[in-house]
């Protein structure tokens, strides 16, 4: 049970490491904000509390010294320096280093003492021992010099105190550290054996603290309990009698958090991710087979089974959009933890560099989420390295000597688009051009539109960098982008202007588990294209061909749209219908069409892997089981249409291009 809340303590503490980097970053260019002072002190407070609580000893100490110094902050007793907050953030990662360490084993001894040693030096305070003895803690260590007051504290436990790992008598060792403190301890309302609960606690504390230190540090003290407990902070002159113990349930007030007369309803809970897959894995397997029931209604005609089956599929549907719903958070926590990456790398790089967040709020799947730290990381690297300009370079070119980079997130559709756009040099076409001929990549005399141009850089090795640095020049930075969003079933576009700055977009699907699609059909095979990119269906007859002379373009409303015949593409030998239909999309290159024989209707779409034999096939998404056993193939109209005009590209007519002999398998 032990070892449940320990691990539930990391991961609040990852996620309160995060604030901390954010208040400090904004505090290197804000110094004077005591808001960003209160945060990051809280964030320091609540690790050491909750550190200290759960057997992290060693971090609990360590971190005690940081705070110390935010204190001494707060207290208007030490101003904000860079060299504050540079060592500042070296802690936050020693502390990151003692987190994932088992506690009371750490091997950071050294590198602690380092920070503790340079910490005592920037505020002429002495250290604290990285690592606290065992014996209890001095009765009175008087945090701070000051008139010296006496305090009446009366601290009732809530009902489920020790159910979430808190202790009490590790509490009230805390308020040890602030002065001296006589405890005595209650008992009225411990009940009879065969009443009693052993996971509650039924002692009442009194404490009178005799300390130089607030109400407020005494209450901080107190911060992960609130909410959990019946407190009361008095002077001694002003103490009242404490309230008889009552035999009935009590109602706790709230702290800032919610109070435990209703402990049912929380505002949230820690779900572990394994769960969360597991019930879209389980949601998936119920379309499926909602699926199989629809096409059994329909095939008996039985009005009684049919209203049966259509009661299933709106319950199954609106259960898979609230199970969607509970995998999408916000990418906020992402972006925020690139900026100390461009903290540091601006530092490294003498560079001056702003980063601009915007859309932090948008939403997509955790699988998504947890997949783009990587890409995003090498995009930002290079922006830093290779687009934006040296101070000095930038102010001779009439820029301001602060560059700008900007990440973005907006939802498109059934998509996201995360974007990098820094104002640098942008990319020097030329120089790409002249490496890849160098690479063999191209051919000296080769027609290369700018995209094309912009592509060669996510080829595998490819760098323009002559030297290999800590940050560049090995090649694999944008290889690795393209990867990983090719595997999240994404595409890239980079856009650049010379002297004005690159966008690096990445065109991301919402989630990898379950889409709205359109089932389609060409001769016995069967096929989905995602709902959020088709426009409209139109037919297509034989007169429409002909009228075209050949072309593989139809009017639609006086629009010429050109279009892919999927039976032609991936080769299915059936006779054509007189009447054909073409389902328009919207892709990155304009609107497409693709034409089938026959479009079905919408279809809830479970997404399966392909496997790894089928890795490279890059225009099919992955597959799905329908209701009557067979497989359809889930294509991408993005890739499709890729491919169809890197055929016209090489001298072939669209349509008339099979991009891979493993695709025309599938489908037939």
């Amino acid at each position: 049970m032990i070892d449940k809340y320990k691990q539930a303590f990391q991961e609040e503490a990852r996620e309160i490491l995060v604030e901390l980097e954010s208040a400090l970053l904004a505090l290197g260019e804000n110094s004077g904000d005591n808001e960003l002072v209160g945060r990051a002190f809280r964030a320091l407070h609540t690790i050491k509390g909750s550190g200290s609580m759960f057997g992290f000893d060693e971090l609990a100490a360590f971190t005690h010294n940081l705070e110390n110094a935010f204190d001494q902050v707060r207290n208007g007793r030490l101003e904000i320096t860079p060299e504050l907050i540079n060592l500042s953030l070296t802690a936050l990662d020693q502390i990151k280093v003692m987190l994932e360490e088992t506690p009371g084993q750490g091997g950071s001894g050294s590198a602690a003492a380092d920070v503790l040693m340079k910490l005592e030096q920037l505020t002429g305070k002495k250290a604290a021992p990285v690592k606290p003895a065992p014996a209890p803690l001095p009765a009175s260590i008087p945090s701070t010099p000051g008139e010296t007051k006496s305090w009446q504290i009366h601290f009732v436990p809530g009902p489920d105190l020790l159910r979430v790992g808190a202790n009490p008598l590790l509490l009230i060792r805390e308020l040890r550290v602030l002065g001296s403190a006589r405890v005595s301890a209650s008992t009225a309302s411990l009940p009879s054996l065969a009443n009693l609960d052993p996971e509650r606690c039924y002692i009442t504390w009194d404490i009178v603290l005799t300390t130089s230190a607030g109400r407020e540090a005494i209450s901080d003290v107190f911060i992960f309990v609130e909410g959990r407990c019946e407190l009361s902070i008095v002077p001694v002159a002003e103490r009242v009698a404490p309230p008889p113990a009552e035999p009935a349930v009590k109602k706790y007030p709230s702290y800032g958090r919610r109070a435990y007369d209703t402990p049912d309803n929380a505002s949230s809970i820690r779900v572990p991710a394994a769960k969360l897959d597991q019930l879209v894995n389980l949601v998936g397997e119920l379309v499926t087979v909602q699926a199989r029931l629809g096409e059994i209604a329909n095939r008996r005609e039985d009005a009684e089974v049919g209203s049966v089956s259509e009661e299933i599929e709106r319950l199954t549907t609106a259960l898979r959009e609230n199970s969607m719903g509970i995998r999408m958070l916000p990418i906020r926590a992402t972006f925020e933890r690139f900026r100390r990456l461009v903290h540091d790398l601006a530092r490294d790089l003498s560079k001056e560099v702003e980063l601009i967040i915007e859309g932090a709020d948008t939403e997509l799947d955790k699988t998504v989420i947890d997949q783009l730290h990587d890409p995003l990381m090498h995009i930002i690297r290079n922006s830093m390295d290779h687009g934006i300009e040296p101070p000095q370079t930038r102010l001779a070119c009439g820029k301001p000597a602060t560059a700008n980079l900007l990440l973005s997130a907006r939802h498109a559709g059934a998509s996201v688009l995360i974007a990098v756009s820094d104002d640098g040099g942008g990319i020097n076409a030329d120089a790409v051009r002249e490496r890849a001929i160098e690479r063999g990549l191209v051919t000296a005399d080769a027609h290369l539109s700018e995209a094309e141009i912009h592509s060669l850089i996510m080829a595998p090795g490819f760098s323009t960098a002559r030297q290999v640095t800590d940050i560049s020049g090995r090649g694999v930075g944008m290889d690795v982008v393209r990867r990983s969003v090719e595997a999240l079933r994404g595409t890239i576009d980079i856009s650049s202007q010379a002297g004005r700055g690159t966008r690096v977009t990445l065109r991301l699907p919402l989630t990898l588990a379950i889409i709205d699609g359109l089932l389609v059909r060409i001769g016995h095979a069967f096929f989905v294209l995602p709902l959020a990119t088709t426009l409209e269906c139109i037919e297509l007859t034989r007169e429409d061909v002909e009228r075209a002379n050949g072309k593989h373009v139809a009017n639609v409303r006086g629009e010429i749209i050109p279009y892919i015949r999927l039976r032609e593409y991936f080769g299915i030998q059936t006779e054509r219908p007189e009447r054909e239909q073409i389902m328009v999309a919207e892709t990155d290159h304009g609107r497409y069409g693709f034409v089938v024989d026959q479009v079905l209707g919408d279809h809830q779409t479970v997404i399966k892997n392909m496997g790894r034999f089928y890795r490279h096939v890059q225009i099919v998404s992955g597959a799905t089981i329908l209701g009557n056993g067979s497989v359809a193939l889930i294509l991408d109209p993005q890739r499709l249409v890729q491919e169809a005009i890197g055929a016209m590209s090489l001298g072939h007519r669209a349509g008339h291009h099979n991009p891979n002999p493993r695709v025309q398998s599938m489908a037939v």
